[in-house]
């Protein structure tokens, strides 16, 4: 059984030494952690010095890794420097990869280079995924920008339920340039997609199934991603009402039992 992460998103709640107890205890190798905010005001847990130090301890001692820093939303209201703090935080961490998304405005393609540029400073790389309320909304939009901008250190983040969402299909996955994909999110949903777009944001922010629960075909999926793709899970729920433990071990069985089941 290969090593899954534990996105924040999941858990949103919980504070990073929190989320990493957490993972360890339901057997997950590593966490994501959301760092920036995704719109000014809304829930994010950047630490400060004593912070960075305490979550450095607690993920020495759980033997948890931090992969990546989530969701910065590319707007044309973004400045790139105000990610330095949560990019600075994560390259101190040990961390990996910078998770975006963005709408579609005239500098999107200079102002998503320039966050790649800062990124591959700290030794960070950046991946963006594709959602079907923002203008960046096919994975075809994404590669296009990744090709466009130039960045070496940008991939194609395959979230399970945004690339169906968007159109996408495992072939799509199969058929992508070598290193266009390093990370890879999962869960399960309903096949049939929400009727509009307010759906579909509530069905990702809080409907989300557990792997096997669902219709998308994740089997399928995931034998299209590189051998080498990194693989987490989020699954953000409003209906789960069990307690933390409880649901990060039904989600670890969950995707475990995927991956024996399918043999991949």
């Amino acid at each position: 059984m290969r090593s899954l992460g534990l996105g924040h998103f999941t858990f949103l709640n919980l504070s990073p030494t929190e989320l990493v107890r957490l993972a360890r205890a339901a057997g997950f190798g590593f966490v994501g952690l959301r760092f920036h905010p995704v719109a000014p005001g809304q829930l994010h847990w950047l630490p400060d010095a004593a912070g960075l130090a305490e979550l450095t301890r607690v993920m020495d001692g759980e033997g948890v890794d931090l992969y990546d820093i989530e969701t910065v939303v590319i707007d044309a209201e973004l400045d790139p420097k105000a990610l330095i703090p949560a990019m600075d935080a994560a390259a101190a961490l040990g961390a990996s990869r910078v998770n975006t998304c963005a709408d579609d405005f005239p500098d999107l393609v200079p102002r998503f280079a320039q966050i790649c540029a800062l990124a591959d400073e700290r030794e960070l790389g950046v991946d963006i995924e594709c959602m079907a309320w923002r203008g960046i909304a096919s994975p075809a939009a994404c590669l296009d920008l990744i090709d466009r901008s130039g960045a070496a250190n940008a991939g194609y983040l395959v979230d399970a339920l945004h690339h169906m969402r968007c159109g996408g299909t495992p072939a799509d996955i199969a058929a992508m340039p070598p290193g266009s994909i390093r990370s890879a999110q999962l869960c399960d949903a309903s096949f049939v997609a929400p009727g509009d777009a307010a759906a579909m944001i509530a069905e990702a922010r809080g409907g989300r199934l557990l792997p096997g629960d669902g219709g998308l075909p994740l089997r399928d999926i995931v034998a299209a991603l590189p051998p080498d793709a990194v693989l987490s899970v989020e699954l953000p729920s409003a209906a789960d009402r069990r307690s933390a433990l409880e649901r990060a071990r039904a989600i670890y069985a969950a995707t475990a039992a995927l991956f024996q089941r399918e043999a991949i």
